[in-house]
């Protein structure tokens, strides 16, 4: 069973519950919020393994081959070639888009794909743990979360371990989507605020478009009762389960800043619902 735990927005305090449930599902944990991963600093692996993940592909001048002819320089949409004493692609403005490679009049550009972030596969005393890192401003990162469920899906398999845990990344895009693929139950962590309710609607239709079992958890819900009242009322409407409500904790900030997991009742009692 693949549980992810998600939300509309970032700094919901996804990552803490996630990091809750982790302590509790004797299973494999994967962090799929590549982009910005941190449940590893709570968690603390030891790492068994880095594998290089490779994005898409970019162009590259051979030199050897290139007479200089300034084409591809004129082509690109993106400025991406630039010349000071030769042709040079810059990378982090390259798309991949492979123009000037179909249009080099001496096939002096190659597509190639570099190693664009690293995997890790790794130990912590909760269980088996995979994350990634993708180098910054580098695209795929959406590849990069299949890639890591795929390795958590196999750790799965080789321990003979029932459930994955998944810290999906924050937001509807392409990471959470990527995050969202063969889940069996999601879990939207959701802040009272007016942006806080409008995001939690967005991930919630998107959770639904993909017909996955879907419960919301309301954190910090006593900083703003008002629209804590809207959440629960649309979640009633809506028929989705609120599984924890959980206030505002002085302590929180505290443990976390100490690297120490907060375990909090309501987030473990929620756990054992989804289970």
């Amino acid at each position: 069973m693949q549980i992810a735990v998600v939300s509309g927005k970032g700094g919901t305090g996804k990552t803490t519950v996630t990091s809750v449930f982790a302590t509790l599902c004797k299973g494999v944990i994967a962090d799929c919020d590549v982009d910005a991963p941190n449940l590893y600093i709570l968690l603390r692996p030891r790492i068994s393994k880095e594998i290089p993940f490779k994005g898409m592909k970019k162009a590259r001048i051979i030199h050897e081959k290139c007479e200089c002819c300034g084409l591809c320089a004129d082509l690109c949409r993106f400025d991406a070639i630039q010349s000071n004493d030769r042709y040079e692609v810059d990378i982090a403005r390259c798309e991949g888009c492979g123009f000037c490679f179909r249009a080099c009049p001496n096939d002096a550009i190659e597509m190639v794909s570099d190693v664009r972030g690293r995997i890790f596969i790794s130990e912590t005393e909760y269980g088996p743990f995979v994350y990634a890192i993708l180098d910054p401003g580098e695209e795929n990162s959406g590849l990069l979360v299949h890639e890591v469920k795929k390795r958590a899906e196999e750790v799965a398999d080789e321990r003979g371990l029932d459930i994955i845990l998944i810290d999906g990344a924050p937001g509807i895009g392409c990471p959470v989507i990527a995050s969202l693929s063969n889940v069996d139950k999601a879990v939207v962590v959701a802040e009272p605020t007016l942006s806080g309710l409008s995001d939690m609607k967005r991930i919630l239709r998107l959770v639904e478009h993909f017909k996955i079992e879907h419960y919301v958890i309301i954190n910090k819900f006593n900083i703003n009762l008002d629209i804590s009242k809207k959440i629960e009322e649309f979640c009633k409407e809506k028929d989705v389960p609120i599984i924890a409500k959980v206030p505002f904790y002085e302590d929180i900030p505290i443990s976390i800043a100490n690297l120490k997991i907060p375990i909090k009742d309501e987030i473990v009692t929620a756990w054992r619902e989804l289970v």
